[in-house]
């Protein structure tokens, strides 16, 4: 929440705090112009009914996912990371965190057998889906296809390769391609490929 507020990547309608909350002066501060409410325990609990809150509630705009014809237009430099049926939302939210830490511009994902953009992933980001663009596709291969004529170098990261991740040239246009969790990466995308 307090990364929603820094990045300015949504707008943010309402903050609701915990009334007589400790430790949340931060995260008014960052809010600047945004509204804020103060409520009582049981009002912020029913505000979030299935999520557990820490006395603070952002009520903003969901975060925007691009499609990849969109994207590629303004693409920059640098390392993009691609999902290839990755199912964990868990997993989800922590690649989006590394992806983030990285210096990606963006994740990729597909629109279907894969995770969602949920508010577990989100979560499990902690603040880093506010700093990369989420791209979701259809196909994963054709995707990686029109990133390679979009100047990217497509590389699939598995256990079994022939170069190690720190061997690779992050500068320029990358992509970087992730298996599911099971079985890893697609025999069509494992041979879209370049390294």
């Amino acid at each position: 929440m307090l990364e929603a507020l820094r990045a300015g990547k949504r707008p943010a309608r309402k903050l609701f705090l915990l009334r007589g909350g400790q430790g949340l002066e931060e995260i008014r501060a960052a809010a600047g112009a945004v509204l804020v409410e103060e409520l009582p325990r049981p009002e912020l609990d029913r505000l979030t009914e299935a999520t557990q809150h820490q006395g603070a509630v952002l009520w903003a705009d969901p975060l925007p996912v691009q499609e990849l014809r969109e994207w590629l237009a303004r693409a920059k430099d640098g390392p993009v990371v691609v999902l290839d049926e990755v199912e964990d939302p868990q997993n989800f939210g922590a690649i989006i965190r590394s992806a983030a830490a990285l210096g990606a511009s963006a994740v990729l994902f597909g629109k279907d057998r894969a995770a969602p953009l949920s508010t577990a992933a989100v979560k499990a980001a902690a603040g880093a889906a506010e700093y990369v663009d989420l791209v979701q596709v259809t196909n994963i291969a054709r995707a990686l296809e029109q990133l390679r004529a979009a100047g990217h170098w497509i590389t699939g990261l598995d256990a079994a390769g022939d170069r190690l991740l720190w061997e690779l040239d992050f500068r320029g246009r990358i992509a970087l391609v992730v298996g599911s969790e099971g079985k890893g990466m697609r025999r069509l995308v494992r041979e879209k490929c370049d390294y």
